[in-house]
């Protein structure tokens, strides 16, 4: 006779948002399934739906959790950079970062038939980085700059996603990282705004 430890609340949605992750990661969202995700959690839908609401609610919760561990691991690697080092360096520590980050998680990379919710995470991901290039950059509140780092975090994203597609081939990686560091420094005037 098998006994099974009962999960807690947190034990469980963890369980369930593994398995999408998985599953998401294998599939389009279109394609993955409520039913396939509760069979591989080893959970019902019924408590599927309790955590998450729907099929919408789940897909966005597995990006804002890619995204709060991609934020996570960039504070990390600017933190450990010694005081004084140049804004430059700052940004590149975030593009490594984030392409670490973009080879192992595809739910960085926005996919055919994502819902609105999800749309709004990634949204809010991208405002957020803007505000944190612009303090990291010390431009905050200057109308051009701020356009700037829009249209440059725009650009992080195309590039990503291309780079994804391709494979995420290392031959790329340093060229990529070095024309996002010169379209932003392009973008900015320079890295001393």
């Amino acid at each position: 006779m098998s006994t099974r430890r009962r999960l807690s609340t947190a034990e469980r949605r963890a369980v369930i948002l593994d398995a999408a992750r998985d599953a998401f990661a294998a599939a389009p969202y279109p394609e993955v399934s409520v039913p396939a995700i509760a069979a591989a959690s080893g959970s019902s839908q019924a408590l599927v739906f309790h955590y998450f609401s729907a099929k919408a609610g789940l897909h966005a919760a597995v990006v804002a959790d890619a995204v709060s561990r991609l934020h996570a691991a960039q504070d990390a690697a600017v933190g450990q950079l010694a005081p004084g080092q140049p804004v430059r360096d700052r940004v590149r520590e975030l593009l490594i970062v984030h392409l670490d980050h973009v080879r192992t998680d595809s739910s960085l990379i926005s996919g055919p038939g994502e819902p609105s919710a999800t749309r709004a995470v990634r949204d809010d991901a991208r405002a957020d980085l803007v505000t944190r290039l612009a303090e990291l950059l010390g431009t905050t509140g200057v109308a051009r700059h701020d356009w700037a780092l829009r249209g440059w975090v725009g650009f992080l994203d195309r590039v990503a996603r291309r780079w994804h597609e391709a494979g995420c081939p290392e031959d790329e990686r340093w060229p990529l990282i070095e024309a996002a560091l010169g379209a932003l420094e392009g973008a900015l005037g320079d890295w001393r705004v």
